[in-house]
C-alpha cells in the first residue's frame, strides 16, 4: 500500500522512535550483569570473619596438620581434607612425609573426626609415590577433585628440608564420585615442569587453586620455582596460570610470571584463587611472606583482584588477616604462623569459611575455619 506524501513524515518520525526504542531496550539488557556486579559491596574480609568456636581448630593427635580445604557433600556432611605428618619426625619432614588425610563434620565448624588417608605414600616408583601435600577440592559437575602437590625421592628424614623431594614437587589431580573416595590417582601430573631450563617452572611448582572461570573453563593457578638462582632452591618464586577445558586437563600454561615485586625473589605464595560471579570478578587470598605489600614488615594474608586473571591489582580492603586469632570464648591469641588460606562457600556462592594452617609456637599445628558471615 502506498503511504501518501502527508503521512510520509509522521511515519519516518514514528519509525526513528521505533528503533530507538528498540535499541535502548538491547543496550538495557545487556547492563544488568555489569550493573548488578558494580552494586555488590567490595569484599571486606576483616569485616566479614567472626569469632571463632573452639570446635573449629581441628587437631589430629600425633601429627603436625597443615592445610585445609572443606566440601559438602550429598550426604549432607562436611569434609575436611588437610596435611599431616607425624611430629616424631620434626615439622621440616612435611616434604618426605606428608599425606592428605580426610575428616569429618556435621557443621562447617564441626568438630570434625578423622576419617581416613585420602591419598595415601604408593611407592616411591609414582611421581607422588611418597609425599601428598597442599590439597585443594573441587565439586565440578557429578565428581569431586582433590589438586594436590606429589612428590618422591631418597625417602631421607632430615632435619631441615631434604631438596631432593622440593625439587620434585609436581602437581596432580585425584578423582572420586563421593567424598569418601575411593580416590583415583593419575602415573602422570596434571602439571609438570617445563622443559626450557630458562622457564619460570623449570624446577618444581606446589600450592595448586583451582577454579571454573566466567568461561567454564578450569583455570589453575600454582606456584612456580625456576633455575635462574643457585640451587638447590633455585627461583625465583612465581606464580603461573594454566587453563583446561576439563577438570582433568590437559592444561595449557602461560608463562608469565605473576604476582612479581620488584627487588624480591619470592613474595607470595598459598594463593587460593576463586571466580565471584556476583562482582565478575576473578580474586585471591595469598600470603605476603615478608609484609611488603600490607606493609606489617612480617606475613599476612592479603587480597588481590582481576577482570581477566592476567592483570591483578591489590584491592579495596587489602589486608585479610594478620597473625593473630580472635576467638570466640578467649582473649584475641598472636601466631607465628596463619598460612594456607582456603575459602568453603555455601550453594549461592558466599564464603561461609576461610580454612587457615595454624603454628602457635607450641608443639604441633592445626587448622582453624574461621566463620565469614555474609557481607552487609
Amino acid at each position: 500500500m502506498e503511504i501518501s506524501k502527508r503521512l510520509r513524515p509522521a511515519v519516518c518520525r514514528f519509525a526513528g522512535c521505533l528503533c530507538f526504542v528498540l535499541l535502548l531496550t538491547l543496550a538495557l539488557r545487556a547492563q544488568p550483569a555489569a550493573s548488578s556486579a558494580a552494586q555488590v559491596p567490595a569484599l571486606d574480609f576483616p569485616g566479614m570473619m567472626q569469632p571463632i568456636p573452639a570446635a573449629a581448630a581441628f587437631h589430629d593427635p600425633g601429627y603436625f596438620v597443615w592445610c585445609g580445604t572443606m566440601v559438602q557433600g550429598d550426604d549432607g556432611k562436611y569434609h575436611l581434607y588437610y596435611s599431616r605428618w607425624k611430629i616424631t619426625d620434626g615439622f621440616e619432614s612435611w616434604v618426605t612425609r606428608s599425606e592428605v588425610a580426610h575428616a569429618v563434620g556435621d557443621s562447617p565448624m564441626g568438630p570434625f573426626a578423622f576419617h581416613d588417608v585420602a591419598l595415601p605414600a604408593r611407592g616411591n616408583q609414582f611421581w607422588d609415590g611418597l609425599v601428598t601435600h597442599n590439597p585443594t577440592v573441587h565439586h565440578f559437575g557429578k565428581k569431586y577433585y582433590i589438586y594436590y602437590t606429589g612428590n618422591t625421592g631418597d625417602n631421607v628424614v632430615m632435619s631441615t628440608l631434604n631438596w631432593t623431594h622440593r625439587n620434585h614437587q609436581r602437581i596432580g589431580v585425584a578423582v572420586a564420585d563421593n567424598p569418601g573416595g575411593p580416590w583415583k590417582r593419575f602415573d602422570q601430573p596434571v602439571i609438570d615442569v617445563s622443559v626450557d631450563p630458562k622457564a619460570a617452572d623449570s624446577l618444581c611448582m606446589s600450592n595448586p587453586s583451582i577454579t571454573q572461570g566466567r568461561d567454564g573453563k578450569i583455570w589453575l593457578l600454582y606456584k612456580a620455582v625456576g633455575r635462574a638462582n643457585p640451587l638447590p632452591f633455585g627461583g625465583p618464586v612465581v606464580h603461573l596460570m594454566a587453563v583446561s577445558e576439563l577438570p582433568i586437563g590437559p592444561f595449557r600454561k602461560d608463562l608469565t610470571p605473576l604476582f612479581t615485586v620488584p627487588g624480591s625473589a619470592f613474595p607470595f605464595e598459598d594463593p587460593f584463587f576463586w571466580y565471584d560471579a556476583k562482582r565478575d570478578l576473578y580474586f585471591v587470598i595469598m600470603k605476603d611472606n615478608h609484609g611488603i605489600v600490607s606493609g606489617t614488615g612480617h606475613s599476612t594474608l592479603v587480597l588481590y583482584q582481576s577482570k581477566d586473571a592476567s592483570d591483578w591489582v591489590k584491592a579495596t580492603h587489602l589486608l585479610v588477616s594478620d597473625l593473630e586469632l580472635r576467638w570466640k570464648d578467649r582473649p584475641v591469641e598472636k601466631v607465628i604462623a596463619l598460612e594456607r588460606p582456603q575459602l568453603t562457600f555455601n550453594a549461592m556462592g558466599d564464603p561461609i569459611a576461610l580454612v587457615v594452617a595454624i603454628r602457635d609456637g607450641g608443639s604441633d599445628s592445626y587448622n582453624v575455619r574461621i566463620p565469614i558471615a555474609p557481607q552487609k
